[in-house]
C-alpha cells in the first residue's frame, strides 16, 4: 500500500486484552515503523470484541477495490471470526460477525471464484478442528461448507489444523500454507504445513505434503508466552525476486519473517502425495 509493505501485528496491553496496530516497512525486511496508537481496536459496542482482537489476515478484492481483513474477535461468547473492509487503512467498514463461535484462522480468496466470496475458516465442531471452506454472495449469508482439509490422525497434524497466510494464486493452482498441531509431553506444538488446491474448484486439493515444512527451532521460536509454535498469518510475494516473504508470530511473543523462492516451493508440493494416497 503506498509503495509499502503493511502489517497489521496483534499487541497485547497489560489488562491482557489485544488490538491491532500498523507497521510499514519500504522492503518489508528492515526499517519497519510502528504506529503508536491501535488501528483496530476492541469496540465495547460490538459485544463479539470485548476481550480483543488478532490474527488479522488481509486481501485485496479486486472486485470491489478494498483491502478485507479477516480477524478473530473475542469475548465471554468464545472466538469468532469478524469481517473489516477498508481502502486506506484510516477508515474502515466493519461487518461484524461472519458466523458463530467457536471459529479462527480465516481469510477470504482475493477474488471471486464462480461468482462468489469464498472463505477459508477454522471452526471446532464436537472437539474437531478441521479446515473449512465457505461460499458467500454478499460477505454476509455464508453457506455450502465443507470439510477441506483435516486432522490426520498420527500425523504431525493430528490435533488440529487451521489457515496460515491467505490463500496465493499460482498458475499451479492455491498455495495453501498451513499450521497443524500435535499434543507432545509439554505441549502442542505448532508447524507448518503446505497443500495446493484447484484455482476453480478450490474445494477440490490437489497435493497436500506429507510431511511438515517449518517449524519451531530458534530460541524465540521455543521460548516464549506460548512455547513451540511457529503461527504463519500474513504472506508477500515479491515479483522481481520471486521471494516467498511469509510472516510468522513465534511462542506467541515476536513477529518473525521467513523467506522462501515460491517455484521451489510449488515444485516441493507438486512432488507431494494426491490426496487419495493420503491416509486421512
Amino acid at each position: 500500500y503506498n509503495n509499502k509493505i503493511l502489517l497489521l501485528i496483534r499487541v497485547e496491553d497489560m489488562r491482557g486484552f489485544s488490538h491491532l496496530t500498523l507497521a510499514r516497512s519500504k522492503d518489508g525486511k528492515t526499517g519497519w515503523d510502528i504506529d503508536k496508537t491501535p488501528t483496530i481496536k476492541p469496540n465495547i459496542l460490538r459485544n463479539e470484541e470485548r476481550w480483543g482482537v488478532e490474527d488479522p489476515r488481509i486481501v485485496w478484492l479486486e472486485e470491489r477495490q478494498q483491502y478485507a481483513i479477516s480477524y478473530v474477535s473475542f469475548s465471554k461468547d468464545g472466538p469468532v471470526v469478524s469481517l473489516a473492509l477498508t481502502k486506506d487503512f484510516k477508515t474502515f467498514d466493519h461487518l461484524g460477525a461472519m458466523l458463530p463461535p467457536e471459529d479462527k484462522d480465516a481469510s477470504l480468496f482475493p477474488r471471486l471464484i464462480n461468482g462468489k466470496y469464498v472463505m477459508i475458516h477454522r471452526p471446532i465442531i464436537r472437539g474437531e478442528a478441521h479446515i473449512w471452506i465457505a461460499f458467500s454472495p454478499d460477505l454476509t449469508h455464508w453457506g455450502e461448507h465443507k470439510i477441506l482439509i483435516p486432522v490426520r490422525p498420527g500425523w504431525w497434524d493430528s490435533h488440529r489444523v487451521g489457515l496460515g497466510t491467505p490463500p496465493i494464486e499460482t498458475d499451479e493452482g492455491w498455495l495453501l500454507i498451513y499450521h497443524g498441531t500435535r499434543i507432545t509431553a509439554s505441549g502442542s506444538l505448532y508447524r507448518v504445513g503446505l497443500a495446493l488446491l484447484d484455482l476453480d474448484e478450490p474445494w477440490k486439493i490437489i497435493r497436500r505434503c506429507d510431511n511438515w515444512v517449518f517449524g519451531p527451532c530458534e530460541d524465540y521460536e521455543r521460548i516464549g508466552d506460548v512455547p513451540g509454535v511457529t503461527f504463519p498469518v500474513g504472506v508477500i510475494i515479491n515479483e522481481k525476486t520471486n521471494e516467498l516473504m511469509m510472516y510468522y508470530g513465534a511462542a506467541d511473543t515476536s513477529v518473525c519473517l521467513a523467506i522462501a523462492n515460491l517455484d521451489d516451493v510449488l515444485n516441493y508440493v507438486l512432488k507431494s502425495s494426491k490426496p487419495t494416497e493420503c491416509e486421512f
